[in-house]
């Protein structure tokens, strides 16, 4: 709760408790004063905090009892009848549950701060728009007909002053936001208020020379904002991140002439879908993100020569490309750490693609998993035979599962190929698949509907934000890497599972 709108919760409060004062003379002096107050905070909140959706009832009841004091005030003491009791105790019910409501929103829907970045130097960014000529559109319609991509850049930065960029600079997708999650659109207006840790397009940090590049890829329906508080982390300590909006696959991409594309990638599947064509398309899905990643890779090329005006010209250590992403991400950073390009590469959470198309990756990778995902895991391992009660409450048939297991098992397979060169395989207790996005930041509520896990959103995003940055470290910078030896008694949540599977 920021402060403005706390004072103006807790004068709220107030002026419904002084309701209750019998002595009439003391009971107005007081509605007035603290409705004075109360507007007082109003107008303050309102001109420095913004207004809020959510708060709708607390402004409504501030003013109401701003005029009611007044009229009060002015009004000599008369007696009340039984008629006008009876009015009063129901307008104190109505304002006592509107009270309730509005502090669950503000609970439900806080204005939140996002884990500083642990790094020295500070951070900057900048939004690329690259258009691939060389790819038609096969998702959606686009300006040009091709393949078009939004990339947002966290990079070191010389310096910054002024205010942080906010988390989301293109507010008019939020309400896209929303709808990907069932809700109303205006539910999630109150995260144009949500600030980063970032200044906007400063000049690069002189501290290096070059810095390593990490291409980043948000999971299916997410966005890349959602990922903002991993690759200011990673930026803080002295890398390059790049972070994929990959188009139509995202709940909504703002594009510079103002357009707004959302997601159609869901049109791919089906219930009605038998499993060999759910995973052909899930595979057509991935070929075209990882191409995403390669033609990205190819516009930093062009970046560090010149021949694409920016800041970062001649700043980026293309000798050490690193990849992550998240749940279909994952997927694409396994998929695109096949191009001799990149170093090493990062899944969060996510089941892999393409299996059937290529040999196993020969080069460190990192799977990181929730809780729940490593279970289903170790099923697969263990060659657990699901039972039908737990296939009713899937929503799935012994024939599809049986199919699902033979593509984990050489999924497992492909894991354990990537571990033999250098990779791990880890998971973190208590955390579910929403966890390793910053999704897990923007409602304590999440938990309930079970979204996110139990564990803490700050303490999961400082226990993930470690391990990646240990791994990339080690194999784009040569250094560290103790995390990545031994279990650290520092993260106790972080479980080796490598030698389970």
């Amino acid at each position: 709760m920021r402060f403005f709108e706390m004072l103006l919760f807790f004068s709220s409060v107030c002026l419904l408790a002084f309701q209750f004062i019998v002595n009439q003379r003391i009971r107005r002096t007081a509605l007035f004063l603290t409705s004075g107050a109360g507007s007082i905070f109003l107008v303050i909140h309102l001109l420095v905090e913004g207004y809020r959706i959510q708060l709708v009832f607390l402004y409504g009841f501030m003013l109401l009892m701003l005029i009611l004091s007044l009229i009060y005030a002015l009004k000599t003491p008369t007696v009340v009848h039984a008629s006008r009791t009876r009015r009063v105790v129901w307008g104190r019910l109505f304002a006592g549950f509107g009270l309730i409501v509005t502090g669950c929103f503000l609970y439900v829907f806080p204005v939140f701060n996002f884990p500083k970045p642990t790094g020295e130097l500070k951070v900057s960014t900048h939004v690329f728009h690259f258009i691939d000529s060389s790819r038609e559109e096969t998702f959606g319609t686009t300006a040009t007909g091709k393949r078009e991509l939004m990339v947002q850049v966290w990079y070191p930065a010389q310096a910054g002053s002024g205010k942080y960029a906010p988390f989301i600079p293109d507010t008019r997708i939020l309400r896209y936001m929303a709808e990907n999650y069932g809700l109303p659109g205006f539910t999630f207006q109150h995260l144009k208020y949500v600030s980063s840790h970032t200044y906007s397009e400063t000049e690069v940090s002189s501290a290096q020379t070059s810095y390593p590049l990490i291409l980043a890829n948000p999971g299916f329906g997410s966005s890349r904002f959602l990922h903002t508080s991993q690759a200011e982390n990673l930026a803080s300590h002295g890398y390059i991140v790049a972070v994929i909006d990959h188009t139509f696959n995202t709940f909504a991409t703002e594009f510079p002439d103002g357009r707004i594309t959302t997601s159609t990638t869901n049109d791919l599947f089906s219930p009605d879908h038998d499993y060999r064509t759910e995973r052909g398309n899930r595979d057509k899905l991935g070929d075209v993100l990882t191409d995403d990643v390669t033609f990205v890779l190819d516009q930093f090329e062009l970046i560090q020569s010149g021949q694409i005006p920016s800041r970062l010209k001649g700043k980026i250590d293309l000798k050490h490309v690193g990849v992550f992403g998240h749940s279909i991400g994952g997927a694409t950073a396994y998929d695109a750490s096949f191009d001799p390009r990149i170093t090493a590469g990062i899944d969060l959470d996510g089941g892999l693609y393409r299996l059937h198309d290529r040999e196993g990756l020969q080069k460190p990778f990192l799977f990181i998993y929730s809780e729940s995902e490593f279970e289903q895991l170790k099923m697969v391992r263990d060659n657990r035979v699901y039972t039908d009660a737990e296939l009713d409450r899937m929503g799935s048939t012994r024939e599809w599962m049986d199919q699902v297991t033979e593509d984990k098992k050489l999924e497992l397979k492909r894991i354990r190929e990537a571990v033999n060169e250098g990779g791990q395989v880890l998971y973190i207790e208590n955390t579910e698949h929403l966890n390793f996005t910053d999704v897990q930041f923007i409602s304590p509520i999440f938990e309930l509907l079970g979204i996110t896990g139990k564990i803490a959103p700050e303490r999961a995003n400082s226990v993930m934000n470690a391990y990646m940055l240990d791994f990339f470290d080690m194999y784009l910078k040569n250094r560290d890497g103790n995390l990545m030896k031994e279990p650290n008694s520092r993260f106790p949540e972080m479980k080796f599972a490598t030698p389970l599977l």
